[in-house]
């Protein structure tokens, strides 16, 4: 018989499950898609039905294949992980619309949704005391403006709204029955006051919301519980009998997807010797995906202007948390290769190539080929004429402007498969420009990072690793398993379970480093220097176009 644990991670796009051993071995993972509908511009909605039936089939999949790996096993706990999305639930737990169409299977309001951006500048304008916590902004991202905009907008739905969870929350409640929060997602994206444990209830009347206040805050969490606990007690029989798990199956306190991956890869030992403390303030999780999130930990709360935070306890244990990202990296590569005229011909070249073969590869191969065609002195100056500005969905930090719009200088009338390499490759250089900005507006402010630990789809892309690593100086660490996300709810659920005493003895126990990225120096250094400078000065000039288009004449 053997321990295992199972980590839940539903993203933006799918949910997925994995199972691990006591040492954090992958023994089986499964993945399905989840239902995504987009109402109107900056409405993005899913549904919370779709998202559990998604994780149940994900669960009983990976344990069947983990059964065929290792025999009986003994599921020690659970840990699940998701986007910092927003559910509504009525008092009988049935889906409440948040949807202009009026539909309630569409009752969550995904994190990357900007509808709020009108109400986040109305409480950002407020000089909040609590907003000190978030990097001194509020975004649209984050759950208050959420809030403010559904009672505003659709008033029906705020009267029939008793439960009001984080998605993550929601999948807990779901498997359990039990109404606590996660210290985790109330620190993070709702304001809670993580160091005193409580609501600042003057905040809630003066944005608009007193009347969660006037409750006691039962709609959005009267028991908020710091990670690595169990919740409740256990699977309840409703969701075990779905899950095929035995009921009681202990259960971990949530986490939001990002510091699930941070968890996954942020303590792993180098050089044979995990971190402590001290040494922790030398490192940053660089979690990628649709977007990106960069999280860093410290001893002391560091303020850092346009990075939210400093987070109570929100990742780790007796330490303050630092959280920077970008809205749109995977996302935004997406989009600026799909959109592309010669994308579709590429695609299905790469597929009819066959083992795997994706678009990805077929670009940076042709990148290769252009550099040696080019005579370029290093793959890097390939763009030396093609710069991208990667705010296409704002900026969160540590600009902390959701306004903000991405640009392209350098475009040519060509459209071959040779340009469109190229535009990727500055696209990607562009997002590393944006991680390089966090870390040292971090480092302005006492941190003293030089390492990056990465996770996430961006992680299987060589590319995006040696652009990184070259354009932030930062030598780039990735954990042997490659399903870091997973691995970090999984890891919760070990703790939670008595598997290990704490979170970090099981991280110490369930993760190790893979390949290290060392950043090239010298030549290619001052290639990135000048383009990072480039890249400043298309934010300036942005700014520059707005104001002359705000004096415009008449």
């Amino acid at each position: 018989m053997t321990d295992a644990v199972i980590g839940i991670d539903v993203g933006t796009g799918s949910a997925r499950a994995g199972v691990f051993d006591a040492t954090g071995r992958r023994l089986g993972t499964a993945t399905r898609t989840i239902e995504m509908w987009r109402p109107a511009a900056d409405f993005v909605e899913q549904s919370s039905d779709d998202i559990w039936a998604a994780v149940v089939a994900c669960v009983r999949e990976a344990m069947v294949k983990a059964r065929r790996v290792a025999g009986k096993l003994t599921v020690r706990g659970i840990g699940f992980d998701a986007t910092c999305s927003l559910v509504v639930l009525d008092a009988g737990g049935r889906p409440v619309t948040v949807s202009p169409t009026g539909d309630d299977a569409q009752n969550v309001i995904v994190w990357m949704d900007h509808r709020a951006i009108a109400q986040a500048d109305r409480i950002n304008a407020g000089g909040h005391a609590v907003l000190r916590y978030v990097g001194g902004r509020i975004s649209p991202e984050m759950e208050t403006p959420k809030l403010l905009w559904l009672k505003e907008n659709l008033p029906e739905s705020w009267a029939r709204a008793a439960h009001v969870f984080d998605l993550p929350d929601f999948l807990t409640w779901r498997a359990t029955g039990a109404l606590s929060r996660s210290l985790c997602s109330t620190v993070c994206k709702w304001t809670y006051l993580g160091h005193e444990r409580r609501w600042d209830a003057d905040y809630f009347h003066a944005i608009g919301l007193g009347d969660l206040a006037d409750e006691g805050f039962r709609r959005i969490g009267t028991e908020v519980l710091p990670l690595g606990l169990a919740v409740g007690q256990g699977l309840d029989a409703r969701a075990a009998a779905e899950l095929g798990l035995p009921v009681g199956t202990p259960v971990a306190t949530s986490m939001i997807d990002a510091h699930a991956g941070g968890i996954g890869v942020i303590g792993v030992a180098l050089d044979g010797a995990a971190p402590d403390a001290a040494g922790m303030e030398s490192r940053l999780a660089l979690i990628g995906g649709t977007s990106s999130c960069h999280m860093a930990v410290s001893r002391e709360p560091r303020f850092v202007p346009g990075v939210w935070g400093p987070y109570a306890e929100a990742m780790l244990p007796g330490l303050w948390l630092s959280e920077g990202g970008q809205s749109a990296t995977g996302a935004l590569i997406d989009h600026v290769i799909f959109s592309h005229a010669r994308a579709a011909a590429l695609a299905a070249e790469a597929e009819a190539e066959g083992a795997g073969r994706t678009v990805y590869d077929a670009l940076n191969a042709t990148l290769h080929h252009m550099a040696v065609a080019e005579a370029v002195p290093h793959p890097a100056a390939l763009t030396r004429e093609l710069h991208v500005l990667p705010d296409f969905h704002g900026n969160r930090s540590p600009r902390a402007d959701a306004s903000l719009r991405g640009a392209i200088g350098g475009l040519t009338l060509s459209d071959s498969v040779e340009e469109l390499a190229r535009l990727y490759l500055a696209t990607v250089q562009a997002i590393a420009y944006g991680t390089r900005h966090i870390v040292e507006s971090l480092n302005a402010q006492g941190y003293r990072i030089d390492t990056l630990f990465a996770c996430g789809g961006g992680t299987k892309n060589p590319v995006f690793l040696s652009e990184h690593a070259d354009a932030t100086g930062c030598r780039v660490v990735l954990a042997e398993e490659t399903e870091a996300v997973l691995l970090g709810s999984a890891i919760q659920g070990a703790a939670a379970g008595g598997l290990y005493g704490s979170v970090p003895e099981a991280m110490a126990a369930m993760t190790r480093p893979g390949r290290v990225i060392e950043p090239a120096g010298g030549a290619v250094a001052a290639y990135h220097d000048a383009k990072y400078r480039v890249f400043h000065r298309m934010h300036t000039d942005q700014l520059a176009y707005r104001d002359l288009m705000n004096h415009q004449a008449g």
